[in-house]
């Protein structure tokens, strides 16, 4: 059988930075996880970070600027976390590996997870185009990375 990745939160799991969740209410979703298609991560989480935890932002570009070390993951109090966002990347790209994944719904935004948007690295709340970490590591292995408002794009992907 198929299997996709999600993020976590988008599953109703409680692990954002902020302690909540992401709920996704869609009934594609739902009988996804009826199936067992679902397997879900949360990069930060399972690098080791916390709930909750400081905001983190992308400082000098995007998540692939990050992978080759031109630009830096940075909580809001200044901290450094570049590598817990890169070892998080990492155990969601092995678990693409290890079920044969080639399709993720990943959280819009996140540092780690976003597809097509991030912040700025500003902590003014402003978006920029961009991808984060997790997306840009998945993607430059062939993985397709959609948001949770793109669910019934991933549907159609699936079905290719």
């Amino acid at each position: 059988m198929r299997k996709l990745l999600m993020s976590a939160c988008l599953l109703g799991k409680r692990v954002r930075y902020d302690g909540g969740s992401l709920s996704v209410d869609d009934q594609i979703v739902e009988a996804w996880r009826t199936e067992g298609r679902i397997v879900s991560v949360c990069p930060e989480v399972e690098a080791g970070m916390t709930i909750p935890r400081t905001p983190a932002e992308i400082l000098g570009g995007s998540g692939g600027n990050v992978l080759d070390g031109d630009a830096a993951v940075v909580d809001k109090s200044g901290k450094l976390v570049t590598d817990e966002f890169i070892a998080g990347a990492s155990v969601a790209l092995e678990l693409c590996q290890t079920f044969n994944i080639d399709i993720a719904i990943l959280a819009e935004s996140s540092p780690s997870c976003g597809s097509s948007v991030i912040y700025d690295g500003g902590f003014s709340g402003t978006k920029i185009p961009g991808m984060g970490v997790t997306a840009a590591l998945l993607r430059q292995h062939g993985v397709q990375v959609f948001s949770q408002h793109e669910i019934a794009l991933a549907y159609e992907a699936m079905q290719r």
